[in-house]
């Protein structure tokens, strides 16, 4: 089915608008994949605060090109091509996909922006096996308690051994 002019411009206005405002763009391939199992995909994007956009490579360009973004070419862009715009966290759309390519191994990473930078199949995998930020801060918050604990656990260590030697003492006399 051939899209008109006007349909072409109103998708090129929505990849613009799209992303100008996304945190993260993710290209990724998808064919192979049934009807059923692509709207699985977008409502689990759309649940996590990122959604998932397929059209044509020629208005993805354009619409990389008006936002300043780095030129895509065709090596960057082989076969059919999905956008996953992450709009709230940068990692959220990277990991839903990744996450449903384990069990749909069609859907694979070709590549993508973060930052106004390329970035290439390997850098898009990366970003989407990044702890998300709660993960980190969990870590971090951990990382901050490690030394207090030690440090807590050296000072009660001498006192607890010099209660407990007062103790015997004080049964000792006692008795």
């Amino acid at each position: 089915m051939a899209v008109s002019r006007d349909q072409k411009k109103v998708l090129l206005a929505e990849l613009k608008d799209k992303m100008k405002s996304a945190q993260s763009v993710v290209f990724a391939n998808y064919i192979g994949l049934k009807v059923s199992e692509v709207s699985e995909l977008r409502r689990k994007l759309k649940a996590a605060g990122a959604e998932m956009k397929v059209g044509k490579k020629t208005l993805m360009r354009i619409a990389a090109k008006e936002q300043g973004l780095p030129e895509l070419d065709d090596a960057a862009l082989p076969g059919a091509i999905a956008c996953i715009f992450s709009m709230t966290d940068p990692i959220v759309g990277p990991q839903v996909a990744h996450a449903f390519s384990k069990e749909h191994p069609q859907v694979s990473f070709v590549g993508g922006f973060f930052e106004g930078k390329m970035l290439s199949k390997s850098d898009a995998m990366t970003l989407a096996t990044i702890p998300g930020r709660q993960v980190l801060l969990a870590t971090f918050a951990g990382m901050l308690q490690s030394p207090l604990r030690s440090f807590m656990s050296i000072c009660n260590n001498p006192l607890i051994g010099f209660a407990r030697a007062l103790s015997e003492k004080a049964k000792k006399t006692a008795a």
